[in-house]
């Protein structure tokens, strides 16, 4: 029989090994390379592994090769290959859904840590009429209540809140439809068809003539109007008008300019005219709104509302749109 002390040190020996052999068991987890993950994550995003192999800034053939690897590792199909574009299985979506959640976790965490002297900088991405037109006139109102607060601001619409992250919140225009964020509607627009005064001089019944007048129209894409001057037309009741011709701009903060010019008449968002409007630079045609098909939203990533310098943005937000509302 062996003394106790040897026991002992025999039982520290076992004892000090099964724990190693734990924690080994626990560093070695059952996950796929982190490279075919964030491979596959772009790719189901964007749709495309040309789109894909460009943000991660690799070649195509790679991102293809390791979503095929994850989907052998996995025994499961995640992207369905159709013709022109990439399409989410089931399982692709629930995968998908997961990681995006995991990989903005991570990022947010990292940057945080890296910089913690900008803990109360916030970053955030907007429409450029939106931001011209409603958010930095108001900017010293948000100065005055949240003095500390740093603010980077961009405009440039391919500034994508999911894939980036330099962005802490995002102001977008659309139908709220954003898959994998949080989305909290801000404004409804309001159409009005509007003109400098000078061209309404001399003109007793303007409506009545208005295929006279130069249409100023807002493109929603490369070749496509928004539909706004229809929708307008129809509620003021007025048959005849021409929508063909006219100028086309892809921003309306450009129609809107060329209107105050005397270039034509424009349709235009009332939220974003306020100035004009009440200095007389613009003038309705007719007391006729008509509400817009898209919004104005606030958006997010999920679980990351409640970050202090997000969520004073919001509140401040909220205000300044009720402060409008009583105007």
């Amino acid at each position: 029989m062996l003394p106790q002390s040897g026991m002992f040190r025999h039982g520290r020996v076992i004892k000090a090994r099964t724990s190693n052999v734990g924690k080994e068991t626990d560093l070695k987890r059952k996950m796929p390379a982190l490279n075919a993950l964030r491979a596959f994550e772009v790719a189901g995003h964007t749709g495309s592994f040309t789109r894909a192999a460009e943000v991660l800034h690799v070649t195509q053939s790679a991102v293809s090769r390791q979503v095929r690897q994850l989907e052998t590792q996995l025994g499961e199909a995640l992207l369905l290959r159709r013709h022109h574009h990439l399409e989410l299985s089931a399982t692709g979506r629930l995968l998908l859904q997961a990681l995006k959640m995991s990989f903005d976790r991570i990022e947010l965490t990292v940057r945080g840590i890296q910089e913690k002297t900008h803990l109360k900088r916030l970053r955030i991405n907007a429409p450029p009429t939106f931001t011209s037109r409603w958010l930095m006139p108001r900017l010293q109102s948000l100065r005055a209540v949240a003095p500390e607060l740093e603010l980077t601001l961009t405009t440039a619409l391919k500034d994508d809140l999911v894939e980036s992250g330099s962005l802490d919140c995002a102001i977008r225009f659309g139908n709220g439809e954003w898959e994998g964020l949080d989305n909290q509607l801000l404004m409804n627009e309001r159409h009005i068809a509007v003109c400098s005064p000078a061209l309404l001089e001399g003109r007793a019944e303007p409506v009545a003539h208005l295929s006279a007048f130069t249409l100023l129209h807002v493109l929603a894409s490369s070749d496509q109007r928004y539909l706004t001057w229809q929708h307008w037309l129809k509620a003021a009741q007025i048959e005849d008008v021409d929508l063909g011709g006219g100028y086309e701009f892809d921003l309306l903060d450009h129609a809107i300019r060329a209107a105050v010019d005397g270039l034509g008449v424009t349709m235009a968002d009332r939220h974003m005219i306020t100035r004009e409007l009440r200095q007389g630079a613009l003038v309705p045609l007719l007391d006729v709104e008509v509400d817009g098909h898209q919004s104005y939203w606030l958006v997010t990533r999920t679980g990351q509302e409640d970050a202090p310098q997000v969520a004073l943005f919001r509140d401040w937000l909220r205000g300044q749109i009720d402060d409008q509302k009583r105007e």
